[in-house]
């Protein structure tokens, strides 16, 4: 089952000082960090504030190539997490066809944010990734794990490069 959520924002992770992308459901019960690089980020962040830049983005750049094929974006789903990976896929229409596209989830949610459609979470992926944090708890990221679950809607503020 997909679990609809929207980017709640982008945050550093303190530990590690990378970029960590929030999901959180549309009920606001369950949350779910990702850790992107920080070109990534930046390319989210860019639509998030809608600075216009100068020359199209690469996902600026996609999108404007799906426009002119005539191709929407029906969704965006993060299918997985393997590994420490998370893996994404980008669902297309074009013409009454549906084409998945496996994408990094980075890539998937700075299209969905461009294209303005539904960004989905497989719920085996948020089971996993709790089991993940949980291991990660055990293994002595206690800090990170009290600090994600700190979060709060004054802590999501607007992302700093």
């Amino acid at each position: 089952m997909e679990i609809e959520m929207k980017i709640r924002g982008l945050m550093m992770d303190p530990v590690t000082n990378m970029p960590i992308v929030i999901l959180k459901d549309l009920a606001g019960t369950q949350v779910l960090p990702i850790w992107v690089g920080i070109y990534e980020a930046n390319a989210i962040a860019l639509e998030i504030e809608k600075v216009a830049t100068p020359r199209p983005m690469t996902h600026d750049l996609i999108k404007n190539v799906l426009l002119g094929l005539e191709t929407g974006v029906q969704k965006v789903v993060v299918s997985e997490l393997k590994e420490d990976t998370f893996y994404a896929v980008i669902w297309l229409e074009r013409g009454g066809e549906i084409i998945s596209i496996d994408s990094r989830p980075s890539d998937a949610l700075a299209l969905a944010l461009r294209v303005d459609c539904p960004i989905y979470v497989d719920e085996e992926v948020l089971k996993s990734s709790k089991s993940a944090a949980s291991m990660a708890e055990k293994s002595g990221n206690e800090e990170l794990k009290r600090w994600l679950e700190g979060l709060n809607d004054e802590d999501f503020g607007r992302y700093k490069m």
